[in-house]
This record gives C-alpha cells, sequence and structure tokens, in this order.
C-alpha cells in the first residue's frame, strides 16, 4: 500500500461513506502486513517499466508491439476473447487453457491509432495501447471498459524471477466479484486479497482466507458493461482493490482500481467482453468445459464418523433409512483405520458397494495424494506433510532436488513447484493444493478403470481449469453463523470463476454447532450444487437425528425437497457444461445495470427460475429479500411480489424461502419418482418456459435438452414442448402453480 492509495482511502471521510471510508484503512494496512508475514528478505532489485513503443510487427488476429525495455503480444481469439503477454509470454503453454487454446481471429488486425499508439479492432472490443504501454480496453462504441497502466517489473540483480505489479482502472461504479471461493465474499470490497498459500511456511489457521480456492479471475460488473479478466500466472501475489466513487453529477469521478502485486511468473492476461452470461461462456471456452457429475452425485453426501468400516457404513445406512432420509452417496474417510473389506478383503468391500448400489447409495473413496516425509501413511491419516523429488525439465532422473510443502488437511498434496512461465519453459511456483495435471490424471484414471461409468472426482482445491476434472468442497476457516455465510460467499465466487460445482462442510467443520445453525446450514445446503454432510469426529457436525426431533423433522423436509429437484439440478448441470453457467449465481446475474443488486451477496438465484434467501441471523423468522424485476411467487405459499423491489418474507425454522419466477417450467421429480413439470403462471400477457434434460442417469453429455414454453390463456396455462417439428404436448404430468 502506497501514499497515494492511503490518501484516497482517507478522501471519503466526511462523505456519506465516511464510515466504510475510515474503516478500509486499518484494513488494508491489516492485510498488507499478513501478505508480507514470512516472506523472504529481497537483495538489490533493479525497477524496469517498458518505455517507448519502437516498433510494430502485426501477425494473426493482432500482433508484437516491441517497446524500448519489452514487448507486448496482442491476439484476438475466434471466439471473442483478447489475450495479451509482456516479455515475450504466449498463451501457452498453460495449465489454464485448455487443449490448444482458441484460433487467432483472421479479421482483427492491428492498425494504427492517434498519438503514437496502435489499436486492434473486434467484433465485441477495441483494444488500444499507447505508446507508453498503457492497454484500454473499450466498448465497439468507444466507451472505456478498463485501462491498464504500463507495468512495473523489479528484477532479483544476481538474476531471477522478477516480481511485478500491474494497476488497472475501471469505471467508478463498478464492482469487483471473484478471485476463486473466498470467505469474504464474492463480492471483492477495499483492500487486499491474497492469492496463494497464505502464510509462506504454515497451513492457514482459523480465521485465514483458505488458499484452496483461489483463482486468480475476476469479473468487474459496471453500467457500461461487464467483463471477465484471467491473469494467466501460478506465483504468489496480492491483489488491491479500491472502489470508485462518482462525483454526484460534479464530473469528478474516482476510478474504481486493482492492483496485481506478483512474486514472480508471467506478465499475461486474457479479457471477455459481454453480459455475465456471455462472458462466463467465453471464458469456458478457454479454459474448458466443467465435468459434468452424474445424476447420484447431485443428491445428498454423507461423510461418516470412526474408522468407517462395513458396520459404520450399514450403520449410517440403517439409521438413514429408519429416520425416512434420502440418501445417495457414503463418503469413506481416509482419517479412520478401518476399511468397508477389512475383515473379507477386497471382495467383501465390492460385494458392500455393489449391495448399496443395488439400493440407490454410491460408495465414494476420500483420498489424500502425497508421499510422506514424516513416517505417516501418505496422505490418508493425519499426516502434514508430503514431499517429492521433482525434476524441471531435462534433468537426469534422481538427480532433481527434495521438495517439502505443507498439506493442510483435507486439501490434497502440496503443489509441484514448476508451471509453464508462458514461453516454452517452465519455472518454480509456489501455489497450494494439487496441480491441474494431479488433477487431470486422476480424470483420466478414473474413465480409464470405469468406462463405462461416469467419472466423479471433487478436491478441496480449485484452480483454473479444474473445473475440467470435477468439482470442489470448500472450508470456510470460519465457525458458527458466519461461517454459514461464508459458505454461500465461496461458492458464488467460484461459480463465477469457472467452478460450478462446488459445496461447503455442511455445519461448519468446528463439530460442535447449535441446532439451529446446523438446521439453517442443511437447508442452505439443499440448494448447492454439492451437498455434503460431515460427522467426521473434528471436522464434521454431526447427523441430523442427533440434535432431536424438531430439527430431524425439518431436516427431513430439506432433504426431501433436494431430491423432489434433483431434475432441475441435472439440468443445471448439462447447461453448466454447455455454457459454463453456474447453478448458484448472484441476484444480478441477469440485471447487471442493477446497481442495488449488485451489492446484495445474502441471496442467489438458482438457474434462472428459483431465487434462494438462506436465513443466515441466528433467531431469525423473517428476513427482507431484494428481488430482480419480474413477478416472484413464494413456492410454498404462493404469494406473489412484484420486482424490483425490497420485500419481507416469512422464514420459520421448517424452511428456506425460495420464490420461483413466474413462467418458470421446472423439471422436478414426481411423488411417484417419475419426471413431472412444475409450471408457475405467467403474468397476464406474459409467457415463460424452461429446459428439461430427460436424462435420468446423468455423467454423460445429455443427446438433446427439451424447451417448454408457458403460455396464459385467462385463467389457464398451457404449457407445450417446442421442437424442430413444431410445439406439442409434453410427455410428463404438468402441474400448474400460481394461478391463485
Amino acid at each position: 500500500m502506497n501514499g497515494r492509495d492511503l490518501v484516497r482511502r482517507m478522501s471519503v471521510v466526511g462523505s456519506g461513506w465516511a464510515a466504510r471510508g475510515l474503516r478500509s484503512v486499518p484494513a488494508a494496512w491489516r492485510g498488507r502486513r499478513v501478505g508480507a508475514a514470512g516472506a523472504a528478505p529481497r537483495g538489490p532489485e533493479r525497477a524496469r517499466v517498458p518505455g517507448r513503443m519502437q516498433d510494430v510487427e502485426p501477425g494473426p488476429g493482432g500482433g508484437l508491439l516491441r517497446f524500448a525495455r519489452s514487448e507486448l503480444r496482442i491476439v484476438v481469439a475466434v471466439n471473442g476473447a483478447v489475450f495479451w503477454g509482456w516479455d515475450g509470454a504466449g498463451p501457452l503453454p498453460s495449465h489454464a487453457i485448455a487443449d490448444s487454446g482458441p484460433d487467432p481471429d483472421p479479421r482483427a488486425v492491428l492498425e494504427p491509432d492517434k498519438d503514437g499508439g496502435w489499436r486492434v479492432v473486434a467484433e465485441r472490443m477495441t483494444v488500444v495501447v499507447s505508446r507508453y504501454g498503457a492497454v484500454e480496453v473499450r466498448t465497439p462504441g468507444g466507451v472505456l471498459l478498463r485501462r491498464e497502466l504500463p507495468p512495473r517489473w523489479w528484477e532479483p540483480a544476481g538474476g531471477g524471477a522478477a516480481r511485478w505489479v500491474q494497476r488497472s482502472e475501471v469505471a467508478a461504479d463498478a464492482r469487483f466479484f471473484g478471485l476463486g471461493g473466498r470467505a469474504g465474499g464474492p463480492l471483492l470490497r477495499d483492500g487486499v486479497h491474497r492469492l496463494g498459500d497464505g502464510v509462506a511456511g504454515r497451513a492457514p489457521g482459523r480465521g485465514d482466507e483458505r488458499p484452496e480456492g483461489t483463482v486468480p479471475v475476476q469479473l468487474v460488473v459496471a453500467d457500461v458493461g461487464t467483463h471477465l479478466v484471467f491473469h494467466d500466472t501460478a506465483s504468489d501475489g496480492n491483489v488491491l482493490i479500491g472502489e470508485g466513487e462518482e462525483g454526484a453529477g460534479s464530473g469528478h469521478d474516482r476510478s474504481g482500481h486493482c492492483e496485481l502485486r506478483m512474486d514472480g511468473g508471467p506478465l499475461r492476461c486474457w479479457v471477455v467482453v459481454g453480459t455475465p452470461a456471455r462472458v462466463l461462456h467465453g471464458w469456458a471456452s478457454l479454459s474448458g468445459a466443467p465435468a459434468l457429475p452424474p445424476a447420484w452425485a447431485l443428491g445428498h453426501q454423507h461423510a461418516g464418523r470412526g474408522a468407517n468400516g462395513e458396520r459404520e457404513v450399514r450403520r449410517i445406512v440403517g439409521e438413514y433409512r429408519e429416520r425416512g432420509l434420502p440418501l445417495d452417496v457414503v463418503h469413506l474417510d481416509p482419517d479412520g483405520a478401518g476399511d468397508p473389506g477389512a475383515s473379507g478383503g477386497e471382495e467383501s468391500a465390492a460385494g458392500l458397494a455393489e449391495e448399496l448400489r443395488g439400493a440407490g447409495i454410491r460408495l465414494v473413496s476420500v483420498v489424500g495424494a502425497g508421499i510422506p516425509t514424516d513416517g505417516d501413511d501418505g496422505g490418508c491419516g493425519g499426516g502434514t506433510n508430503a514431499a517429492a523429488r521433482v525434476r524441471g525439465p531435462e534433468v537426469p532422473e534422481g538427480r532433481g532436488r527434495i521438495f517439502v510443502g505443507v498439506r493442510p488437511d483435507g486439501a490434497g498434496a502440496a503443489s509441484p513447484p514448476y508451471a509453464p512461465d508462458g514461453r516454452g519453459g517452465e519455472r518454480p511456483a509456489v501455489r497450494g493444493g494439487p496441480a491441474p495435471c494431479v488433477a487431470r490424471a486422476d480424470w483420466e484414471a478414473l474413465r480409464e478403470l470405469s468406462p463405462g461409468e461416469p467419472a466423479f472426482r471433487f478436491s478441496r482445491s480449485a484452480r483454473a481449469g479444474s473445473q475440467r476434472y470435477g468439482g470442489t468442497w470448500s472450508e470456510t476457516g470460519v465457525t458458527g453463523w458466519p461461517g454459514l455465510r461464508a459458505s454461500l460467499s465461496q461458492v458464488l465466487g467460484l461459480g463465477l470463476c469457472g467452478v460450478p460445482y462446488s459445496g461447503p462442510d455442511l455445519g461448519g467443520g468446528d463439530g460442535d454447532p447449535s441446532p439451529e445453525l446446523y438446521l439453517r446450514w442443511l437447508q442452505l445446503g439443499a440448494y448447492l450444487p454439492l451437498f455434503r454432510t460431515d460427522a467426521r469426529p473434528g471436522a464434521g457436525c454431526g447427523e441430523p437425528g442427533e440434535f432431536g426431533a424438531e430439527v430431524l423433522e425439518h431436516a427431513r423436509g430439506a432433504l426431501l425437497e433436494r431430491r423432489r429437484l434433483l431434475p432441475y439440478f441435472l439440468t443445471l448441470a448439462h447447461l453448466a457444461r454447455r455454457t459454463g453457467a453456474p447453478y448458484a449465481r448472484p441476484l444480478w446475474w441477469a440485471a447487471p445495470e442493477d446497481r442495488a443488486l449488485r451489492d446484495c451477496e445474502d441471496a442467489f438465484l438458482l438457474g434462472d427460475d428459483l431465487l434462494v434467501a438462506p436465513v443466515l441471523e441466528a433467531g431469525a423468522r423473517r428476513r427482507s429479500v431484494r428481488l430482480p424485476r419480474g413477478r416472484w411467487y413464494d413456492t410454498v405459499t404462493e404469494e406473489a411480489y412484484e420486482g424490483p423491489a425490497q420485500v419481507v418474507v416469512e422464514a420459520p425454522l421448517s424452511r428456506t424461502p425460495v420464490l420461483a419466477r413466474a413462467g418458470a417450467v421446472l423439471p422436478v421429480r414426481g411423488a411417484g419418482g417419475g419426471l413431472e413439470l412444475e409450471a408457475w403462471a405467467p403474468a397476464r400477457g406474459r409467457t415463460g418456459g424452461g429446459l428439461v434434460v430427460p436424462d435420468a442417469d446423468g455423467g454423460r453429455d445429455a443427446p438433446g435438452i427439451e424447451r417448454c414454453v408457458a403460455r396464459r390463456h385467462g385463467d389457464r396455462v398451457v404449457v407445450t414442448l417446442e421442437g424442430e417439428d413444431g410445439a406439442g404436448e409434453p410427455p410428463w404430468p404438468v402441474r400448474v402453480r400460481g394461478l391463485g
């Protein structure tokens, strides 16, 4: 943090935002101190900036611009995204970019601009480079979306990787979202946000931002438009966010800004412009389509306690059946000493798995990959370290150096210390969590072992591109009611960064939630993509039957509602696979121009058609909800509300407030277990609709997604199935709601 940033934070004192300004000053300084904790002392360094532009070499989709002390490569891809990299960095190699990346757009041409600069005009944006290296991203109409100031490097006098700083400016009304699953919220407030392992040399503790889900992807939402920026580097660093301030008509707006301070790695990034849906689709086309989970992985999953032998597994299944609680998956905890086949070997384990599968329940193994240094079992029971001899390129076998890294509980092995540098080679990297190549190895091994089965994998780490190989389970590092709010923040943040399938440890992971907190956490989880309860000692929070008869009854209602909505979740999974759209979305998803929705973090959209307003405070039995534009129905009382508006809804202990969009057609599970359509009446003179995936198995790309349309005729609602051959009656039962 420099003096200019401090002055800017103090400048808001005395205005209507004085309180926020005063709070942001110590917060920024604290973040700066945390970011420096444990950092190695630096020796003499040489500072460098690009200097003045010398010459230009046009190329496919853009070209190469040479400056006095650096060079900038710009490429516009056929999917509309734009790439630029300094110091010769290209888009490949990269663990984040799928396959060989998109081809350059032959229509984009590098051409002279005013004042000695150059520009590349693309279909969705114009990129302008000044003669001293500032890069501007503008709309096709010329309105500024983002301005990158010339970067700065600090190079060690004795050689080695240079650290760098890149400062960006955006519109005064802009809001920043993303950087992975962060407990502080998907909305990035003023202050310092860590990228990487948090505090060097140790695993994060309670209250630290969890490093496993940090992704250097940001969504910037403003009145002028939305854009996504991805800085493709595996190094540690900090992101300094400063929200802008409008001049209330005076014309003296203060731009919002973002400053990346990275410890090394290539300075290269991708930018995608458009609506929120379009930029996530563009990001998915760059980083790869999200893996499609099996249908059973969208149900209720449970991690039991103890040794997890066959007796424990049968106890869990038996108690859930006895209490009438739906259960789809049992996780096998690696921290226990036993296993399901302890008494009879692999044949017994296989027999138990087949027996439960016949009853509709799957067994999932929890594996901690790692090579131990302290004589433990390599990540399968309480180990804290993992080590490996790591070889760089062209290093003979057996001659690499030992790499020892901290492995937080459940987070997987420490990262291999090499990552692509953007120039065809590799460089040291210090990011935590399994590298994408490890995730890929897991995924490909699963598909090879069971070629006829859909692969299922998720870990407590997320990196750019990791969604290609599964999802993420998150731990907030925060307990109690703040942890409940943080769980929602993490899922929304990961979804905006291209990881749609994620969910928290329900109950907070401290093992001692109150009955009310446990129930509210369970009710929230019933509407999140990954729905997993955890009863492991020291990590979990128990089982529904342990909190009394009232909690058990309400928990049963939440579990049954999740099972009823499984066809809707399956449809959202296929849409995420095809478009990159997250299951759980912020309220501004379809209306980014609504400033009030941008600041709303306590509710979310499940797909396009359900608004979920979880109870996040102890003792609350009513809560306020900000509605997007349109008519919304309470899914229990069917009371109608008109948005945009702030309304108060009932939130009894028995349920989470959920509202359905007027005109929505939702695929749900009927009373007999078959597919059923739930249609919410459109407003008079309006139509609605929805999408349906008739495939009940999941895990594979569906042969087709059916489109339903709802039309209102007086006091009747007619639902038709629209196809290439015209409209017809759907083959499933239709239940109309909201006409009262």
